[in-house]
């Protein structure tokens, strides 16, 4: 049986403080995209990982799905397994294509083996393995808090608009992200932001990690003005990584965009 994870976006970004446990608090709105890696496994005599699609270079112990069986495993009395998994959602590209992953693990792993965790269960489960792995487990538009993994549902639907999300064929890892930062209270909540008209949000919703990864990879601003000028009524880079979206009220075309990879299809 195959499992399928889908990736997110990351709706405004404001880096609150830094925690004493080296941590940031930020606020954020997380909301889903129907792009999707697959993954699927089988029982075996020794614990493999193989992989297709994007070339994944990771050690096996230090991979999100291992971490999440091992996790359970702990646990119950799961098999040795062998996980095969086609990675279509870039890495390094803000859209929590590892942390997704790592729930659609857990989700699996509870219905195949029925392990009856509940959803608060996978949650906590989540919340060990990483700070937005804990949203994919109900994967609806959240308000985001804390680290990333304290939630607020939101009632937000976006299903009526286009999304046109572009990689620039590099990623930025969270060190670099981080290393150019200034945390702040923002002046006005993403939360209360996110719930004005959309037209609105291009001048007021913004991703604090965009001014200094922007400084050090110019195209990403390049790419996000060309948002604009296609028709985008809102564009902004997504969470800590590369990957540029644009937000349209009509479908847009790729063709300015065909050189880098991309992903059109509705929020």
């Amino acid at each position: 049986m195959l499992y399928y994870s889908n990736a997110k976006i990351n709706l405004g970004l404001n880096i609150v403080k830094k925690r004493d446990d080296g941590f940031h608090n930020i606020e954020t709105v997380f909301y889903p995209l129907g792009i999707e890696d697959a993954l699927e496994f089988v029982e075996s005599e020794k614990l493999e990982l193989t992989s297709s699609g994007i070339k994944v270079d990771c050690e096996l112990d230090h991979n999100l799905i291992i971490k999440a069986y091992r996790l359970l495993q702990n646990d119950f009395q799961l098999p040795t397994l062998k996980f095969h998994f086609h990675k279509i959602i870039p890495f390094g590209a803000g859209l929590g294509g590892g942390s997704a992953n790592a729930a659609s693990t857990l989700i699996a792993l509870n219905q195949f083996y029925k392990l009856e965790l509940n959803q608060n269960q996978l949650t906590a489960y989540a919340q060990q393995l990483g700070a937005d792995c804990a949203f994919f487990i109900k994967n609806c538009p959240v308000y985001a808090e804390q680290k990333g993994d304290v939630f607020e549902d939101l009632n937000l639907d976006l299903s009526s608009y286009y999304i046109l999300l572009i990689h620039p064929g590099f990623g930025v890892s969270t060190v670099e992200a981080y290393a150019g930062v200034h945390p702040q209270v923002p002046m006005v909540s993403v939360k209360d932001i996110i719930q004005k008209p959309i037209e609105s949000w291009k001048t007021e919703l913004v991703n604090d990690f965009e001014s200094g990864i922007f400084k050090a990879y110019p195209i990403l601003i390049e790419l996000k003005e060309k948002m604009y000028q296609e028709g985008a009524i809102y564009a902004s880079m997504s969470g800590s990584g590369s990957s540029i979206f644009g937000i349209f009220k009509t479908k847009p075309s790729p063709d300015r965009f065909k050189q880098y990879w991309y992903w059109l299809g509705k929020l």
